[in-house]
């Protein structure tokens, strides 16, 4: 199978859209070997969060000596991105190989009536791709949810659970407290539980949750000191503080990435302690963390960020207000229509010289409509407002209008990626 044709293969398993449930995937799993058995999991949910949190895990980890398997999602710029190695996406050639491998067990299934899932199918593949690499450890990030979601299907040496926000709320629930119920899916029983700042509603249900399974509960309990914003040798925007008797360099910013930082401070004390390696080599690591598009300088003059909800815009808002303080921005805004889009306006336009909105190019998602939320943002807000074709018409019609964040979508922000990011520093961390 050529890498365009696993490609298109994937593209025919869209149609069969999400199924919660782990039914499926474990009879897949089963059809090829049972890989996950011989790995060793980092489990991670929330409603943000989770690949940045991830990515300070590997960052860490490598640092440590140990080789690293790191499965995410949505990708960026190519599908190869999902299954990392050591840091790097797996090429397209072998990627191309698993999926031909895979085929036919996911082609016997869907002939018995059980159709696989495009998740579960790249899920059971990066499986396949970690054993085969006899990689340390996993980073294992849930697609959405946890209870059901297919990366469930692991027993995992940590869960960790990085906040709880409202998202997804046709699957999840339109409570805090059902979403948490659907993120607290990914405690096992006797396994530690680490879990971010969380709303006392949600932390509510998943500390009950851990006391059913006899899994210990963990929240960050040290405090950030003496914060320092600069750049590092290379340029790159940097955080520094102390914590917990560390001198931190950070090179993701941000308060919410502190925030992210606690969380995964207390996994790696505790994977140090069990695994035995020096805990200071390990936060050496976070001065080479990479995670594209969360607040990402691609230029002094241009930023990029994924949030897509209101609670990761609150954490740009809050990102832009450290780093550029007082600040007027221009924002290239782009959303797919099952967004709570007026709320995540309404939290960002306050920092706004102007807002141009553009459609969401995706063929399986709908957009939502620029000329609607241009009217809404007219309707509260004081500053310019238009709309463009695409996203290249609105870096064009905007280049000279001052300091630029393009937002809104992970898709959007992949778009721009390809466009003017070299692929390996998009693949690659």
């Amino acid at each position: 199978m050529s890498f365009d044709a696993a490609v298109a293969y994937l593209g025919e398993l869209q149609k069969f859209g999400i199924k919660l449930g782990l039914e499926q995937i474990g009879a897949l799993l089963t059809r090829c070997g049972n890989p996950q058995r011989a790995l060793r999991f980092l489990h991670l949910a929330g409603s943000n969060g989770k690949g940045s949190c991830g990515a300070m895990l590997h960052s860490m980890l490598h640092a440590a000596g140990f080789r690293t398997g790191f499965y995410s999602s949505p990708h960026l710029v190519s599908v190869t991105e999902r299954i990392r190695i050591d840091g790097r996406a797996v090429s397209e050639a072998y990627f191309a190989e698993l999926a031909g491998r895979l085929q036919p067990a996911a082609e016997a299934m869907r002939r018995e009536g059980r159709a696989v899932t495009y998740f579960e199918f790249t899920t059971a593949m990066a499986m396949l791709a970690f054993a085969e690499a006899g990689v340390d450890f996993v980073i294992w990030e849930t697609g959405m949810g946890g209870r059901f979601d297919a990366t469930n299907i692991v027993d995992p040496v940590v869960s960790i659970i990085t906040n709880i926000a409202f998202d997804h709320q046709k699957y999840l629930g339109d409570t805090l407290a059902k979403i948490a119920f659907e993120k607290a899916g990914i405690i096992k029983p006797g396994r530690p539980v680490f879990v971010g700042e969380l709303p006392e509603e949600a932390l509510a249900v998943i500390r009950g949750r851990s006391e059913e399974c006899g899994a210990v509960l963990t929240a960050p309990a040290g405090r950030v000191g003496r914060l320092r914003i600069g750049r590092n040798a290379g340029g790159r925007l940097t955080q520094q503080f102390e914590y917990d008797r560390h001198a931190i360099e950070l090179s993701l910013i941000g308060p919410m990435q502190r925030r992210n930082f606690r969380t995964v401070y207390e996994v790696m004390k505790y994977l140090a302690r069990t695994f035995g390696f020096p805990l200071e080599r390990a936060l050496a690591g976070l001065k080479r963390t990479n995670w594209p598009a969360r607040c990402q300088e691609i230029t002094p003059a241009l930023l990029v960020d994924g949030g897509h909800n209101p609670d990761g815009l609150a954490a740009l808002r809050q990102t832009l207000e450290e780093v550029f303080p007082g600040e007027k921005l221009v924002f290239i805004f782009g959303a797919f229509a099952d967004k709570d889009v007026p709320a995540e306006l309404q939290i960002i336009a306050p920092l706004a010289a102007e807002m141009i909105f553009v459609p969401i190019q995706c063929g399986f998602r709908p957009s939502r409509d620029p000329q609607e939320l241009a009217a809404f943002v007219r309707s509260f807000g004081d500053c310019r407002v238009r709309t463009a074709a695409n996203l290249a018409a609105a870096l064009q019609m905007s280049e000279n209008s001052g300091r630029r964040v393009v937002a809104g979508s992970l898709y959007l922000a992949g778009e721009l990626l390809a466009a003017l990011v070299k692929q390996s520093e998009v693949l690659d961390l």
